[in-house]
């Protein structure tokens, strides 16, 4: 028997046929269905659904209670916070089968959703954009664009900006970090 080169907790199914790249994790009552592809280096929570059909690039991080429905799409390097939605029908009703209609979801290269944040379908989260948590996506987000509130509308104070040196400048190291975190709170 041959050792797989990713982990699947043993509470957790993946059903065949479905793609899973070297070094991802999935963790305690997951779900990974067939026809589905997830990427290399991947960290799958705890009680995470990945529907039939869903993509997820290399690197993502998808967080505890997060649901991917058939159409969502995910790029290298997403973060899907904790409990955040997607959604894949516009107006669900129980009595209407609406297979034929599921809308697709794009997150692009890098994108971060935050806790809590739901993503109506249909719609394209740009570049290395931040969802906040609780923020509810009903338009396309732009590239590094700040997203809050309900309906999502781009910060006014975003940090995210249009510019890719503050996205290089959030990733210091940890020693540049604790200095900053020193500076911030010994006034």
């Amino acid at each position: 028997m041959s050792e797989k080169p990713y982990f699947v907790h043993e509470s957790s199914y993946v059903d065949e046929p479905c793609r899973i790249g070297a070094g991802t994790k999935i963790w305690h009552f997951s779900h990974v269905m067939r026809d589905s592809v997830i990427g290399e280096r991947c960290n799958i929570g705890q009680n995470v659904v990945v529907a039939p059909g869903v993509r997820i690039g290399d690197n993502c991080k998808i967080q505890n209670n997060v649901s991917l429905y058939t159409g969502v799409i995910l790029e290298d390097d997403v973060f899907c916070g904790p409990s955040m939605v997607f959604t894949n029908v516009v107006n669900p009703r129980s009595e209407v089968v609406r297979k034929d209609e599921y809308k697709r979801t794009l997150v692009r290269r890098g994108a971060s959703i935050g806790a809590n944040a739901t993503v109506v379908c249909g719609v394209t989260i740009g570049t290395y954009a931040f969802v906040g948590a609780g923020a509810v996506v009903m338009r396309d987000v732009p590239d590094f664009a700040l997203v809050v509130g309900n309906p999502a509308r781009i910060s006014a104070d975003s940090h995210v900006a249009h510019n890719r040196q503050v996205l290089r400048d959030c990733h210091r190291s940890d020693d540049e970090e604790d200095q900053g975190h020193d500076q911030q709170f010994d006034r």
